[in-house]
Protein backbone atom coordinates (compact mmCIF):
# COMPACT_ATOMS: atom_id res chain seq x y z
CA UNK A 1 0.00 0.00 0.00
CA UNK A 2 1.56 3.46 -1.16
CA UNK A 3 1.38 5.84 2.11
CA UNK A 4 2.54 9.58 2.58
CA UNK A 5 3.51 10.80 5.40
CA UNK A 6 1.47 13.89 7.25
CA UNK A 7 4.34 16.46 6.11
CA UNK A 8 3.99 14.76 2.54
CA UNK A 9 0.67 15.05 1.90
CA UNK A 10 0.20 18.44 3.68
CA UNK A 11 2.80 19.44 0.47
CA UNK A 12 0.94 17.98 -2.03
CA UNK A 13 -2.20 19.76 -0.88
CA UNK A 14 -0.89 22.95 -0.37
CA UNK A 15 0.75 22.37 -4.76
CA UNK A 16 -2.05 21.35 -5.83
CA UNK A 17 -4.31 24.58 -4.35
CA UNK A 18 -1.73 26.76 -5.78
CA UNK A 19 -1.81 25.18 -9.26
CA UNK A 20 -5.62 24.97 -9.11
CA UNK A 21 -6.04 28.91 -8.29
CA UNK A 22 -2.81 30.14 -10.75
CA UNK A 23 -5.15 27.82 -13.37
CA UNK A 24 -8.33 29.64 -12.69
CA UNK A 25 -7.14 32.45 -12.61
CA UNK A 26 -5.00 32.67 -15.73
CA UNK A 27 -7.48 30.45 -17.84
CA UNK A 28 -10.76 29.73 -16.36
CA UNK A 29 -11.10 33.13 -14.96
CA UNK A 30 -14.25 31.68 -12.83
CA UNK A 31 -15.56 32.55 -9.02
CA UNK A 32 -12.66 30.93 -7.17
CA UNK A 33 -15.68 28.69 -5.60
CA UNK A 34 -16.72 27.27 -9.20
CA UNK A 35 -13.95 27.06 -10.98
CA UNK A 36 -11.71 25.31 -8.28
CA UNK A 37 -15.29 22.87 -7.96
CA UNK A 38 -14.51 22.31 -11.78
CA UNK A 39 -10.88 21.83 -11.27
CA UNK A 40 -11.32 19.44 -8.77
CA UNK A 41 -13.95 17.23 -10.35
CA UNK A 42 -11.23 17.25 -13.33
CA UNK A 43 -9.01 15.81 -11.00
CA UNK A 44 -10.98 12.82 -10.08
CA UNK A 45 -12.31 11.52 -13.68
CA UNK A 46 -8.51 12.11 -14.62
CA UNK A 47 -7.87 9.49 -11.62
CA UNK A 48 -10.34 7.75 -12.77
CA UNK A 49 -9.93 7.35 -16.51
CA UNK A 50 -6.31 7.89 -16.78
CA UNK A 51 -6.25 4.19 -14.20
CA UNK A 52 -5.11 2.07 -17.53
CA UNK A 53 -2.48 4.81 -17.93
CA UNK A 54 -1.66 5.35 -14.71
CA UNK A 55 -2.80 2.84 -12.50
CA UNK A 56 -0.86 3.88 -9.02
CA UNK A 57 -3.12 6.94 -9.30
CA UNK A 58 -6.42 5.32 -7.90
CA UNK A 59 -4.53 3.51 -5.55
CA UNK A 60 -2.63 6.71 -4.21
CA UNK A 61 -6.01 8.85 -4.13
CA UNK A 62 -7.54 5.92 -2.31
CA UNK A 63 -4.74 5.31 0.50
CA UNK A 64 -4.75 9.03 0.72
CA UNK A 65 -8.29 8.85 1.90
CA UNK A 66 -8.70 6.22 3.75
CA UNK A 67 -5.31 7.21 5.45
CA UNK A 68 -6.00 10.56 6.54
CA UNK A 69 -10.02 10.90 8.30
CA UNK A 70 -11.39 13.98 6.04
CA UNK A 71 -14.29 14.79 7.76
CA UNK A 72 -11.93 15.45 11.57
CA UNK A 73 -9.89 17.62 9.38
CA UNK A 74 -12.72 19.79 7.50
CA UNK A 75 -14.84 19.69 11.22
CA UNK A 76 -11.72 20.65 13.66
CA UNK A 77 -9.66 22.60 11.67
CA UNK A 78 -10.63 23.83 8.02
CA UNK A 79 -14.54 24.76 8.81
CA UNK A 80 -13.34 26.80 11.69
CA UNK A 81 -10.71 28.80 10.04
CA UNK A 82 -13.26 29.22 6.92
CA UNK A 83 -16.07 30.14 9.53
CA UNK A 84 -13.87 33.00 11.17
CA UNK A 85 -12.29 34.27 8.54
CA UNK A 86 -16.11 34.99 6.44
CA UNK A 87 -17.32 36.41 9.88
CA UNK A 88 -14.54 38.93 9.88
CA UNK A 89 -15.44 40.69 7.00
CA UNK A 90 -19.00 41.07 8.07
CA UNK A 91 -20.80 44.62 8.93
CA UNK A 92 -22.21 44.43 12.64
CA UNK A 93 -24.52 46.83 11.58
CA UNK A 94 -26.38 45.27 9.34
CA UNK A 95 -26.31 41.73 10.55
CA UNK A 96 -27.51 43.43 13.34
CA UNK A 97 -30.69 44.99 11.62
CA UNK A 98 -31.60 42.34 9.93
CA UNK A 99 -31.22 39.36 12.73
CA UNK A 100 -34.55 38.55 12.84
CA UNK A 101 -34.65 37.78 9.41
CA UNK A 102 -31.36 36.35 9.53
CA UNK A 103 -31.98 34.15 12.84
CA UNK A 104 -35.68 32.91 10.99
CA UNK A 105 -33.92 31.38 7.84
CA UNK A 106 -31.45 29.76 9.97
CA UNK A 107 -33.37 27.83 12.82
CA UNK A 108 -37.22 27.46 10.86
CA UNK A 109 -35.49 27.54 7.46
CA UNK A 110 -33.07 24.55 8.03
CA UNK A 111 -35.58 22.48 10.02
CA UNK A 112 -38.48 23.23 7.37
CA UNK A 113 -36.21 21.98 4.54
CA UNK A 114 -34.74 19.18 6.77
CA UNK A 115 -38.18 17.49 6.48
CA UNK A 116 -39.37 18.75 3.43
CA UNK A 117 -36.44 17.15 1.56
CA UNK A 118 -36.06 13.76 3.92
CA UNK A 119 -40.07 12.57 3.23
CA UNK A 120 -40.27 14.19 -0.10
CA UNK A 121 -36.65 11.93 -0.75
CA UNK A 122 -38.63 8.85 1.23
CA UNK A 123 -42.06 9.05 -0.78
CA UNK A 124 -40.36 9.56 -4.30
CA UNK A 125 -37.31 7.22 -4.08
CA UNK A 126 -39.40 3.70 -4.70
CA UNK A 127 -40.64 5.56 -7.96
CA UNK A 128 -36.83 4.81 -9.69
CA UNK A 129 -36.45 1.58 -7.54
CA UNK A 130 -34.76 2.56 -4.31
CA UNK A 131 -35.64 2.99 -1.10
CA UNK A 132 -33.99 4.44 2.14
CA UNK A 133 -35.43 3.89 5.48
CA UNK A 134 -37.44 7.51 6.77
CA UNK A 135 -34.66 8.18 9.41
CA UNK A 136 -31.74 8.38 7.03
CA UNK A 137 -33.79 10.20 4.22
CA UNK A 138 -34.22 12.65 7.12
CA UNK A 139 -30.38 12.15 7.80
CA UNK A 140 -29.70 13.29 3.78
CA UNK A 141 -31.89 16.50 4.63
CA UNK A 142 -30.13 17.54 7.27
CA UNK A 143 -26.98 17.44 5.72
CA UNK A 144 -28.14 19.18 2.56
CA UNK A 145 -30.11 21.89 3.59
CA UNK A 146 -27.88 24.71 5.43
CA UNK A 147 -26.64 27.01 2.35
CA UNK A 148 -22.83 27.19 2.46
CA UNK A 149 -20.99 29.95 3.79
CA UNK A 150 -17.69 29.78 1.84
CA UNK A 151 -19.63 29.17 -1.45
CA UNK A 152 -21.90 31.66 -0.60
CA UNK A 153 -19.65 34.59 -0.05
CA UNK A 154 -17.27 33.65 -2.93
CA UNK A 155 -20.72 34.01 -4.70
CA UNK A 156 -21.34 37.91 -3.22
CA UNK A 157 -17.89 38.70 -3.44
CA UNK A 158 -18.64 39.43 -7.24
CA UNK A 159 -22.15 40.36 -7.31
CA UNK A 160 -23.75 44.01 -6.91
CA UNK A 161 -26.46 43.77 -4.32
CA UNK A 162 -27.53 46.17 -1.63
CA UNK A 163 -26.21 46.04 1.79
CA UNK A 164 -29.17 44.41 3.17
CA UNK A 165 -29.82 41.83 1.17
CA UNK A 166 -26.04 40.96 1.78
CA UNK A 167 -26.39 40.92 5.36
CA UNK A 168 -29.03 38.59 4.41
CA UNK A 169 -27.94 36.37 2.31
CA UNK A 170 -24.21 35.63 4.07
CA UNK A 171 -26.04 36.10 7.69
CA UNK A 172 -27.87 33.08 7.19
CA UNK A 173 -25.35 30.82 5.37
CA UNK A 174 -22.87 31.81 8.62
CA UNK A 175 -25.49 30.96 11.18
CA UNK A 176 -26.71 27.84 9.17
CA UNK A 177 -24.45 26.14 8.88
CA UNK A 178 -23.86 26.04 12.40
CA UNK A 179 -27.80 24.62 13.14
CA UNK A 180 -27.17 22.65 10.00
CA UNK A 181 -24.31 20.73 11.63
CA UNK A 182 -26.55 20.52 15.12
CA UNK A 183 -29.44 19.14 13.63
CA UNK A 184 -27.22 16.80 11.67
CA UNK A 185 -25.51 15.30 14.47
CA UNK A 186 -28.94 15.49 16.48
CA UNK A 187 -30.48 13.08 13.56
CA UNK A 188 -27.38 11.37 13.44
CA UNK A 189 -27.65 10.57 17.50
CA UNK A 190 -31.26 9.35 16.95
CA UNK A 191 -30.21 7.01 13.73
CA UNK A 192 -27.38 5.25 15.47
CA UNK A 193 -27.79 5.71 19.24
CA UNK A 194 -25.45 2.82 20.23
CA UNK A 195 -22.73 4.41 18.56
CA UNK A 196 -22.84 7.49 19.91
CA UNK A 197 -22.45 6.12 23.59
CA UNK A 198 -24.99 9.30 23.94
CA UNK A 199 -28.50 7.92 24.81
CA UNK A 200 -28.01 4.14 25.76
CA UNK A 201 -30.57 3.09 23.06
CA UNK A 202 -33.10 4.39 20.93
CA UNK A 203 -35.54 3.86 24.00
CA UNK A 204 -34.30 6.75 25.72
CA UNK A 205 -34.64 9.58 23.12
CA UNK A 206 -37.63 11.53 23.74
CA UNK A 207 -38.71 14.88 22.26
CA UNK A 208 -37.49 16.62 25.47
CA UNK A 209 -33.86 14.92 25.09
CA UNK A 210 -33.37 15.99 21.43
CA UNK A 211 -34.33 19.33 22.37
CA UNK A 212 -32.24 19.78 24.85
CA UNK A 213 -29.47 18.23 22.91
CA UNK A 214 -30.06 20.91 20.26
CA UNK A 215 -30.54 24.12 22.37
CA UNK A 216 -27.56 23.21 24.14
CA UNK A 217 -25.30 22.96 21.01
CA UNK A 218 -27.19 26.16 19.71
CA UNK A 219 -27.05 28.34 22.84
CA UNK A 220 -24.03 27.31 23.90
CA UNK A 221 -21.97 27.39 21.08
CA UNK A 222 -23.35 31.19 20.93
CA UNK A 223 -22.30 31.98 24.10
CA UNK A 224 -19.01 30.56 24.07
CA UNK A 225 -18.41 32.77 20.72
CA UNK A 226 -19.78 35.55 22.55
CA UNK A 227 -17.18 35.46 25.82
CA UNK A 228 -14.34 34.09 23.29
CA UNK A 229 -14.86 37.31 21.21
CA UNK A 230 -15.15 39.55 23.84
CA UNK A 231 -11.47 38.28 25.48
CA UNK A 232 -10.00 38.27 21.94
CA UNK A 233 -11.05 42.13 20.62
CA UNK A 234 -10.28 43.29 24.20
CA UNK A 235 -6.76 41.68 24.02
CA UNK A 236 -6.60 43.31 20.27
CA UNK A 237 -7.11 46.84 21.62
CA UNK A 238 -4.51 46.84 23.96
CA UNK A 239 -1.90 45.58 21.15
CA UNK A 240 -0.24 48.71 18.87
CA UNK A 241 -1.21 47.27 15.23
CA UNK A 242 2.69 47.31 14.33
CA UNK A 243 3.19 44.09 16.07
CA UNK A 244 1.42 41.94 13.51
CA UNK A 245 3.21 38.73 14.83
CA UNK A 246 1.14 39.22 17.88
CA UNK A 247 -2.52 39.81 16.52
CA UNK A 248 -1.89 37.28 14.46
CA UNK A 249 -1.35 34.97 16.75
CA UNK A 250 -4.33 36.06 19.27
CA UNK A 251 -6.50 35.53 16.76
CA UNK A 252 -5.41 31.70 15.59
CA UNK A 253 -5.39 31.35 19.63
CA UNK A 254 -8.88 32.38 19.62
CA UNK A 255 -10.10 29.56 16.39
CA UNK A 256 -7.74 26.65 17.54
CA UNK A 257 -8.22 27.44 21.02
CA UNK A 258 -12.05 27.52 20.41
CA UNK A 259 -12.60 24.86 18.15
CA UNK A 260 -11.05 22.65 20.75
CA UNK A 261 -13.03 23.95 23.54
CA UNK A 262 -16.08 23.56 21.81
CA UNK A 263 -15.48 20.00 21.44
CA UNK A 264 -14.66 19.10 24.51
CA UNK A 265 -18.10 21.00 26.21
CA UNK A 266 -19.70 19.46 23.12
CA UNK A 267 -21.36 23.08 21.89
CA UNK A 268 -22.12 24.02 18.56
CA UNK A 269 -18.03 25.14 16.90
CA UNK A 270 -19.17 26.68 14.01
CA UNK A 271 -21.87 29.07 15.21
CA UNK A 272 -18.62 29.72 18.18
CA UNK A 273 -16.35 30.14 15.28
CA UNK A 274 -18.70 32.90 13.11
CA UNK A 275 -19.80 34.79 16.72
CA UNK A 276 -15.93 35.55 17.80
CA UNK A 277 -15.63 36.37 14.15
CA UNK A 278 -18.37 39.22 14.38
CA UNK A 279 -16.84 39.88 17.48
CA UNK A 280 -13.22 41.01 16.04
CA UNK A 281 -14.10 42.30 12.66
CA UNK A 282 -13.72 45.98 12.62
CA UNK A 283 -16.70 46.67 10.14
CA UNK A 284 -19.60 48.55 11.78
CA UNK A 285 -18.12 49.90 14.83
CA UNK A 286 -16.23 52.56 16.94
CA UNK A 287 -13.21 53.61 15.64
CA UNK A 288 -10.80 52.53 18.51
CA UNK A 289 -12.54 48.89 17.99
CA UNK A 290 -12.37 49.16 14.02
CA UNK A 291 -8.46 49.75 14.14
CA UNK A 292 -8.08 46.72 17.08
CA UNK A 293 -6.88 44.48 14.61
CA UNK A 294 -4.28 46.15 12.00
CA UNK A 295 -4.57 45.40 8.38
CA UNK A 296 -2.49 42.84 7.93
CA UNK A 297 -4.16 40.39 9.99
CA UNK A 298 -7.15 40.87 7.28
CA UNK A 299 -4.91 40.09 4.76
CA UNK A 300 -3.83 36.89 6.46
CA UNK A 301 -7.80 35.67 6.86
CA UNK A 302 -7.86 36.75 3.77
CA UNK A 303 -5.16 33.99 2.77
CA UNK A 304 -6.14 31.04 4.86
CA UNK A 305 -9.64 31.94 3.44
CA UNK A 306 -8.40 31.27 -0.11
CA UNK A 307 -6.16 28.64 0.68
CA UNK A 308 -8.28 26.32 2.84
CA UNK A 309 -11.17 26.68 0.08
CA UNK A 310 -8.67 25.12 -2.31
CA UNK A 311 -7.42 22.64 -0.76
CA UNK A 312 -10.72 21.90 0.79
CA UNK A 313 -12.18 21.69 -3.35
CA UNK A 314 -9.24 19.17 -4.03
CA UNK A 315 -10.30 16.51 -0.72
CA UNK A 316 -13.46 16.76 -1.95
CA UNK A 317 -12.19 15.68 -5.58
CA UNK A 318 -10.54 12.88 -4.45
CA UNK A 319 -13.11 11.79 -2.02
CA UNK A 320 -15.31 11.39 -5.13
CA UNK A 321 -13.02 8.48 -6.60
CA UNK A 322 -14.24 6.60 -3.49
CA UNK A 323 -18.24 7.00 -4.80
CA UNK A 324 -19.69 3.79 -6.06
CA UNK A 325 -21.95 4.94 -9.28
CA UNK A 326 -24.90 3.46 -11.01
CA UNK A 327 -27.76 4.67 -13.19
CA UNK A 328 -30.14 4.73 -10.82
CA UNK A 329 -28.39 6.16 -8.56
CA UNK A 330 -27.38 9.23 -10.46
CA UNK A 331 -31.84 9.59 -11.75
CA UNK A 332 -32.49 9.52 -7.82
CA UNK A 333 -29.60 12.97 -7.65
CA UNK A 334 -31.45 14.67 -10.59
CA UNK A 335 -34.41 14.20 -8.50
CA UNK A 336 -33.06 15.22 -5.75
CA UNK A 337 -31.56 18.42 -6.88
CA UNK A 338 -35.18 19.46 -7.67
CA UNK A 339 -36.20 18.66 -4.00
CA UNK A 340 -33.74 20.30 -2.77
CA UNK A 341 -34.64 23.58 -5.18
CA UNK A 342 -38.35 23.53 -4.17
CA UNK A 343 -37.86 22.30 -0.52
CA UNK A 344 -35.53 25.69 -0.50
CA UNK A 345 -38.09 28.14 -2.15
CA UNK A 346 -41.08 26.74 0.67
CA UNK A 347 -38.28 27.12 3.47
CA UNK A 348 -37.37 30.85 2.54
CA UNK A 349 -40.93 31.84 0.99
CA UNK A 350 -42.99 31.16 4.10
CA UNK A 351 -41.31 32.88 6.55
CA UNK A 352 -40.21 35.68 4.35
CA UNK A 353 -44.00 36.16 3.82
CA UNK A 354 -44.82 35.91 7.42
CA UNK A 355 -42.08 38.81 8.11
CA UNK A 356 -43.38 40.86 5.36
CA UNK A 357 -46.53 41.76 7.61
CA UNK A 358 -44.42 43.95 10.03
CA UNK A 359 -41.29 44.63 7.52
CA UNK A 360 -41.27 45.88 3.82
CA UNK A 361 -38.58 43.62 1.70
CA UNK A 362 -37.96 44.13 -2.28
CA UNK A 363 -40.68 41.64 -4.38
CA UNK A 364 -37.30 39.80 -5.45
CA UNK A 365 -35.79 38.65 -2.24
CA UNK A 366 -37.65 35.26 -2.00
CA UNK A 367 -35.89 34.50 -5.61
CA UNK A 368 -32.65 35.60 -4.74
CA UNK A 369 -32.93 33.78 -1.39
CA UNK A 370 -33.79 30.74 -2.91
CA UNK A 371 -30.97 30.68 -6.01
CA UNK A 372 -28.36 32.13 -3.95
CA UNK A 373 -28.41 29.52 -1.59
CA UNK A 374 -25.82 27.28 -2.50
CA UNK A 375 -24.92 23.78 -1.39
CA UNK A 376 -20.82 23.39 -0.76
CA UNK A 377 -17.80 21.14 0.73
CA UNK A 378 -19.69 21.09 4.44
CA UNK A 379 -22.53 19.41 3.04
CA UNK A 380 -19.88 16.41 0.71
CA UNK A 381 -18.26 16.26 4.21
CA UNK A 382 -20.99 15.38 6.61
CA UNK A 383 -22.45 12.66 3.99
CA UNK A 384 -18.79 11.45 3.40
CA UNK A 385 -18.37 11.12 7.58
CA UNK A 386 -21.55 8.22 7.20
CA UNK A 387 -18.86 6.22 5.56
CA UNK A 388 -17.75 5.41 9.26
CA UNK A 389 -20.81 3.93 10.31
CA UNK A 390 -19.83 0.68 7.38
CA UNK A 391 -16.87 0.39 9.31
CA UNK A 392 -18.96 -0.01 12.53
CA UNK A 393 -21.00 -2.54 11.25
CA UNK A 394 -24.00 -0.07 11.53
CA UNK A 395 -25.20 0.15 7.74
CA UNK A 396 -25.13 -1.08 4.47
CA UNK A 397 -22.47 0.66 2.07
CA UNK A 398 -25.38 1.04 -0.64
CA UNK A 399 -27.25 3.56 1.78
CA UNK A 400 -24.34 5.37 2.10
CA UNK A 401 -23.51 4.96 -1.45
CA UNK A 402 -26.97 6.36 -2.33
CA UNK A 403 -26.54 9.06 -0.18
CA UNK A 404 -23.48 10.45 -0.87
CA UNK A 405 -24.10 10.76 -4.70
CA UNK A 406 -27.26 12.66 -4.59
CA UNK A 407 -25.76 14.96 -2.03
CA UNK A 408 -22.29 15.46 -4.34
CA UNK A 409 -24.48 15.68 -7.39
CA UNK A 410 -26.60 18.74 -5.81
CA UNK A 411 -23.37 20.27 -4.46
CA UNK A 412 -22.28 20.67 -8.20
CA UNK A 413 -25.43 21.54 -9.36
CA UNK A 414 -25.58 24.17 -6.83
CA UNK A 415 -22.19 25.36 -7.09
CA UNK A 416 -22.01 25.54 -11.33
CA UNK A 417 -25.08 25.91 -12.60
CA UNK A 418 -27.00 28.34 -10.08
CA UNK A 419 -23.30 30.09 -9.34
CA UNK A 420 -23.02 30.44 -13.07
CA UNK A 421 -26.48 32.25 -12.97
CA UNK A 422 -27.23 34.05 -9.58
CA UNK A 423 -24.78 36.85 -11.15
CA UNK A 424 -27.53 37.69 -13.62
CA UNK A 425 -30.28 37.07 -11.61
CA UNK A 426 -29.08 40.10 -9.01
CA UNK A 427 -28.73 42.20 -12.31
CA UNK A 428 -31.97 41.77 -13.02
CA UNK A 429 -33.12 41.94 -9.71
CA UNK A 430 -31.26 45.54 -9.70
CA UNK A 431 -32.68 46.70 -12.73
CA UNK A 432 -36.55 45.62 -11.00
CA UNK A 433 -35.61 47.69 -8.27
CA UNK A 434 -34.81 50.42 -9.98
CA UNK A 435 -37.54 50.69 -12.18
CA UNK A 436 -39.81 50.39 -8.88
CA UNK A 437 -37.90 53.36 -7.61
CA UNK A 438 -38.34 55.42 -10.52
CA UNK A 439 -42.00 54.50 -10.60
CA UNK A 440 -42.59 55.79 -7.30
CA UNK A 441 -40.57 59.01 -7.97
CA UNK A 442 -42.81 59.69 -10.63
CA UNK A 443 -45.85 58.94 -8.58
CA UNK A 444 -44.80 61.17 -5.95
CA UNK A 445 -43.96 64.21 -8.76
CA UNK A 446 -47.25 63.54 -10.36
CA UNK A 447 -48.87 64.10 -6.94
Amino acid sequence: MIQLEVLDFITLLIVLAAFFLLINVKFLKLPSTIGLMILALSLSLFIIFGETLFRTLKDLSTNLMEQYNFSDVLFKVMLSFLLFAGALQMDLRTIAKEKWTILILATFGVLTSTFLVGTAIYFLLPYVGLHLDYIYCLLFGALISPTDPIAVLAMIKLTKVSKNLESQIAGESLFNDGVGVVVFLTILGIAFPAATGEHGGAEQITAGSVALLFGTEVIGGLLMGVVFGYIGLKLLVTIPNEFTEIEVLVTLSMVLGGASMAEFLHVSGPLAMVTMGLFVGNKGRSKELEEAAGEYVYKFWHLMDEAMNAILFILIGLQIIRITWSIDFIVAAAMAIVIVLASRFISVSVPISALRLIKKYPKYTIRILTWSGLRGGISVALALSLYDKIKEGLVTPQIIDLIVVMTYCVVLFSIVVQGLTIKKLFALANKESEAASTAETSEQAGS
